[in-house]
């Protein structure tokens, strides 16, 4: 059998370009409303600035534990689907939602009592600290309700009702856009409250959001039709199961979320110019990555269907195609961040030249270690993880997170290394990544069929 590079399979293009799509859009949609925080408040000042992007590290942390969570009712969800049994498929996104709120209820009380001491383990700069407990003591009432809202809209395209998602996060950016601009520079009569009032508008966008996929879930949904005494429930050997398939996910997760947790603290440990700049070039690279990660995305339930077939040798064609393909994108893309670096900076209006030439220095970091990030995330989430080798992409982050990225940024900021070399210490394992990427995904040995009869 010839081997191909690229396959030829006409439908593999189509349904990466059809299912990519959407899960993009919500992308841009949901890192819109953060952009919009971040640059309406950067006209305020690095203080400010500096104070927002400190305060929402709770939040990204409580994203990525959400997304570890949603992860497992996908995979649980989706396979009781094929099966037609709606009954298990209820109990699962009962099983998530309890997990989520509690979750969500918890980090929401701890950061209502120590809002001043959870900033202040990022940073020492005593401005950004205030600036930061008093967005974080408003947007933690929040997260309740991001927690009920996307575990809804998991449950949702676990039974290929997608588009929802992608109407909600549409909401919640002009919302989010509409009342930082009244909120921030007080319009309209209201006062202007800086920092408070992006709190306040994002309180109320996720308020909104909550509202709208509630409504459609219990009283537009025609395929579950789910009742709000279902969410009550819960099942023995189901919660097992959630347990048993999920916990690696919400493991990798919670893994990230500690990396950058992480990063926070030690560029926290340089001057607010520093750490204002992390936050303008981590937006770009936030907002770089949300094509790749609609398509990424896209690969991994190619994948799940064709591994889940038994399509071995098919898979292996796609694959390759796939390593090709993200290569490609990644060049593309660190391109992509290296021209549009000055432009992309001068839209924060409010910043100093220290900021500046700071954010010119993380973005070219960026410019390279992006292309890695394209081509290893595609492998190790899209073809790995989605093949059903969910365990080895778990202790691969584990291992980098914790032996290479964290020791090695510290080691680099203990000698006075310069603050780029330290956020390139940060981003190394997008490269060091593709290394083991590529012969793991070369082995083939990821393809596991997870699927079985209910117990």
């Amino acid at each position: 059998m010839t081997t191909r590079l690229l396959t030829r399979d006409r439908s593999f293009y189509k349904t990466l370009i059809t299912l990519a799509i959407p899960v993009a859009l919500q992308n841009l949609i949901t890192f819109s409303v953060t952009f919009a925080d971040n640059l309406m408040v950067g006209a305020l000042g690095d203080s400010a600035i500096s104070g927002v992007y400190m305060g929402s590290q709770i939040q990204t942390f409580l994203q990525i534990f959400s997304a570890g969570i949603e992860g497992a009712i996908l995979i649980l969800a989706a396979m009781y689907w094929g099966k037609q049994d709606k009954a298990s498929i209820k109990k699962i996104i009962a099983i998530g939602m309890h997990f989520s709120l509690f979750f969500g209820l918890l980090l929401t009380l701890i950061c209502l009592l120590f809002p001043s001491q959870i900033i202040s383990i990022f940073t020492r700069e005593a401005s950004v600290i205030s600036e930061g407990a008093i967005y974080l003591r408003i947007v933690c009432l929040s997260y309740a309700f991001f927690c009920v809202t996307q575990a809804l809209i998991a449950a949702m395209r676990s039974v290929e009702v997608a588009r929802i998602g992608m109407v909600v996060s549409a909401i919640s950016l002009v919302f989010n856009i509409s009342l930082n601009y009244i909120l921030i520079f007080g319009k309209l009569g209201f006062p202007a409250m800086g920092v408070k009032g992006a709190a306040i508008a994002t309180f109320i966008s996720r308020v909104v959001e909550t509202i709208v996929m509630v409504v459609y879930t219990f009283k537009i949904d025609q395929k579950l039709k789910l009742r709000v005494k279902e969410l009550l429930q819960s099942d023995p050997v189901l919660r097992r199961d959630f347990i048993r398939y999920g916990l690696p996910i919400v493991g990798g997760q919670v893994v990230w979320s500690i990396n950058m947790m992480g990063n926070s603290m030690i560029m926290g440990r340089f001057n607010e110019s520093v750490i204002a700049s992390v936050s303008i070039a981590n937006t770009m690279n936030t907002l770089a990555y949300v094509a790749m990660n609609g398509m990424s995305s896209a690969v991994g339930i190619i994948t799940g269907k064709t591994v889940g077939a038994g399509k071995k040798e098919l898979m292996k064609e796609y694959a390759r195609t796939t390593q090709i393909l993200f290569f490609g994108i990644g060049l593309l893309t660190g391109l992509f961040i290296f021209l549009l670096k000055g432009p992309f900076i001068s839209l924060y209006s409010g910043i100093t030249e220290e900021t500046v030439r700071y954010s010119n220095q993380f973005m070219s970091v960026l410019s390279v270690t992006m292309i890695g990030t394209c081509y290893q995330a595609a492998c190790l989430f899209g073809l790995v993880k989605s093949g059903g080798d969910i365990d080895f992409v778990f202790k691969n982050d584990t291992i980098f997170v914790f032996l290479v990225v964290l020791p090695s940024a510290i080691l680099a900021a203990r000698f006075g290394a310069p603050a780029w070399v330290v956020f390139a210490c940060l981003k190394s394992d997008q490269i060091l990544k593709c290394i083991v990427a590529y012969f793991k995904i070369n082995s083939f040995n990821w393809m596991k069929d997870l699927t079985r009869d209910q117990a």
